[in-house]
């Protein structure tokens, strides 16, 4: 199976990955040298620090031996077709995880490729953070009936992280500017498993809810818009006031980098209920459950 989408796992799948995370989280030793023998595709055609670093250790821990590719190296799209590339290193690779700016070229691979193909990112989803997302808030309550509010960009972070906690019975809050809402396909998509609300105000969003999220305001490409888009999101920074508007053990997530006074002040991000780098060390906890799934 590929996992471009966060819902390529059913939610019977995706509870067995997030319970084998959990697993892998308490005892690593369990699973080490799982996959010895295998290959695992690492190709980069953004720059990535979280992504990077725990995919390549998950699969060295699992035994696995990590070929990491950048878009220097290969020419993606340009210097060779993503065809020809894809072909290539489906003779080589057990699995191909991808880091791409066109989710498009991600489903041609895939179309190409036998071995399964991993969404590392793309313009559409964000699969493998949201598996962290869900693992993280699940160490902290049980998923079903918590709330999650989102306050930011309705972007492919959300997508993923949308759908992702509807499956997992989970109320969902999604506050934007307007002009900024998620894509209505996931919207839609999110609703077919649960609560979904889209709102244009941040308050309604936050208020009572049991996990507060935000991402940065423009994302790696989006350096053009900067200017106009921190104007346009400066209502929907998560500050104190913000955040005390949550329920009282509500906490914060932040899918990183986090840009300090934009998004989110210092004083959520350093919280004592900030999550954030328990959420970023879950990352290598849940590529290597979805690398022993994919394996299955």
């Amino acid at each position: 199976m590929d996992f471009l989408r966060i819902d390529d796992l059913k939610p019977d799948q995706l509870r067995a990955v997030l319970a084998r995370a959990e697993s892998v989280r308490r005892d690593p030793s369990a699973v080490a040298g799982r996959l010895t023998g295998r290959s695992v595709g690492l190709f980069f055609q953004k720059p990535s620090t979280r992504t990077r670093v725990s995919t390549e250790l998950a699969s060295a821990q699992l035994g696995a031996i990590p070929v990491v590719l950048g878009q220097q190296e290969v020419g993606f799209g340009s210097r060779e077709a993503v065809k020809d590339v894809a072909a290539v290193l489906d003779r080589y690779l057990d699995v191909i995880a991808m880091r791409v700016f066109k989710h498009s070229d991600l489903v041609e691979v895939a179309e190409q490729a036998q071995a399964p193909v991993v969404n590392l990112l793309s313009d559409v989803e964000h699969p493998c953070q949201a598996l962290a997302d869900l693992q993280t808030i699940a160490e902290d309550r049980p998923m079903a009936g918590t709330t999650l509010a989102y306050v930011g960009d309705g972007n492919n972070v959300v997508h993923s992280l949308m759908v992702g906690a509807a499956m997992m019975e989970m109320k969902v809050r999604i506050a934007t500017p307007v002009g900024y809402e998620p894509d209505p396909e996931y919207v839609a998509k999110a609703e077919s498993f649960g609560d979904v609300l889209i709102t244009n105000d941040a308050e309604e969003a936050v208020r009572g809810a049991d996990v507060v999220y935000t991402d940065v305001w423009a994302s790696m490409g989006q350096e053009a818009e900067a200017q106009e888009r921190n104007r346009v999101f400066s209502p929907y920074r998560v500050d104190l006031a913000l955040f005390d508007q949550a329920g009282e053990d509500a906490i914060f997530l932040h899918c990183l980098p986090a840009h300090r006074g934009s998004e989110v002040t210092d004083a959520v991000l350093d919280h004592d209920r900030s999550r954030v780098f328990d959420q970023a060390e879950n990352r290598l906890h849940t590529f290597k459950a979805l690398l022993l799934h994919l394996f299955e």
